[in-house]
């Protein structure tokens, strides 16, 4: 991205503190130094259910504290501290058991106060199934539409993140020629992706891959969730130079242009 493109306002609605890192760290990165750049965060949870990493030393009770402070050390890595970060502080694993209406209310309240012009979230297939992810992804999408009808600024794409078929396709193959079994799409907890042709947003994260690596190592008790644990740098970076996004809306024409950029076509 050159220097004079457009950037704006950022929201990203997440379930995790690691769901972000393949599906953003890198626009996030792209955009860091722009002046009208904005980064605002939600997440459900703050993760402490989770899976944790050989050779990390954390207690099950800090374990949400300390995947906190893992985000924190992320985003420096990658280059930009949220200008707001919001943790909800739903337990791991039972953010659907919150209640629809009520996740669509706090959704609702961090995006009105706002109003960001993009909001990236998890589409229908919430990348792995995870619970999680499909509760925050459909709250999300009903704010958004819920504040964009209202008056007032931004609310301009609404975004999901997603891995396009040919690469996954590719990746998956990678895994059998290192003994590994497939991603099974039916299955909770396994990637699964979506046809190319609904890919809206194909971001060259290349430039920034680096940075974009430094963020995922720093979540370190997710470190075997995020990638394959033999993996090395090269196989990371490899992963780390490109973004796919579906376009919610605006509703998008099929055949239609691929856009470079999350904000590519809103203007400066």
């Amino acid at each position: 991205m050159s220097a004079n493109a457009a950037s704006g306002s950022l929201g990203l609605c997440f379930a995790h503190p690691d769901d972000e890192s393949y599906s953003t760290y890198g626009t996030v990165a792209l955009h860091s130094r722009h002046e009208n750049f904005r980064l605002a965060v939600l997440h459900a949870t703050d993760g402490g259910a989770g899976g944790v990493a050989p050779g990390v030393l954390v207690s099950p009770s800090s374990l949400g504290a300390h995947r906190r402070s893992e985000a924190d050390a992320a985003w420096r890595a990658v280059g930009r501290i949220p200008d707001r970060d919001v943790w909800l502080g739903h337990d791991d694993g039972q953010v659907a058991q919150v209640g629809h209406h009520r996740l669509v209310e706090q959704v609702c309240a961090f995006l009105d106060q706002e109003r960001p012009d993009v909001v990236v979230t998890f589409g229908p297939d919430g990348i792995t199934g995870h619970p999680d992810h499909l509760a925050i992804g459909q709250a999300t999408d009903e704010a958004f539409h819920t504040v964009r009808r209202s008056n007032g600024p931004g609310l301009r794409r609404l975004l999901h993140t997603a891995i396009a078929a040919t690469p996954f396709a590719r990746h998956q193959d990678a895994r059998v020629a290192r003994g590994l079994p497939r991603w099974d799409p039916q299955t909770t907890y396994h990637l699964r992706a979506v046809p190319d042709d609904d890919i809206g947003v194909l971001v060259d994260t290349r430039p920034v891959a680096d940075a974009v690596v430094a963020g995922l190592k720093a979540h370190s008790t997710q470190r075997t969730a995020l990638f394959d644990p033999e993996g090395d740098d090269r196989d990371w970076r490899r992963y780390a130079t490109r973004e796919f996004h579906v376009v919610a809306w605006p509703p998008q024409q099929a055949g239609g242009p691929v856009l470079a950029d999350v904000f590519e076509g809103l203007g400066a």
